[in-house]
């Protein structure tokens, strides 16, 4: 799974115990949140300079995803939710909601929602 952020913007990543990617830097942990270029594992704010421009890539499945902006392409999810930005799924067994952003996904559970863009199933 690959997301896009600037800084300043907010997301929340609910993990099965896997790892993060972010900026070429790994993380394990269930709860990953970024939150104004400060990355914070489990509830411990984690060392490093803040971020600008984040790449974050996530290996294993992913229980949730919540960010204010940015795109989001994953393989399998519970759920993913963002505010703007177009989203790429494979299976998903929750929602997908997208305020304004495309949304292209494999078979999902739950309700497929964007105020603003196109829905495709693939």
């Amino acid at each position: 799974m690959r997301i896009q952020q600037r800084r300043g913007e907010r997301m929340q990543i609910k993990t099965k115990d896997g790892q993060i990617n972010i900026n070429g830097r790994v993380f394990k942990g269930t709860h990953i949140t970024i939150r104004d270029g400060e990355i914070i594992v489990d509830g411990v704010i984690q060392d490093g300079d803040p971020l600008s421009d984040l790449n974050v890539t996530i290996h294993g499945d992913v229980e949730r995803i919540e960010t204010t902006a940015g795109k989001v392409t994953a393989n399998r999810a519970g759920s993913i939710r963002t505010k703007s930005g177009d989203v790429e799924c494979g299976d998903v067994s929750g929602d997908v909601k997208t305020m304004s952003g495309d949304i292209e996904c494999g078979a999902v559970g739950g309700g497929v929602e964007t105020m603003s863009g196109d829905i495709r199933h693939r």
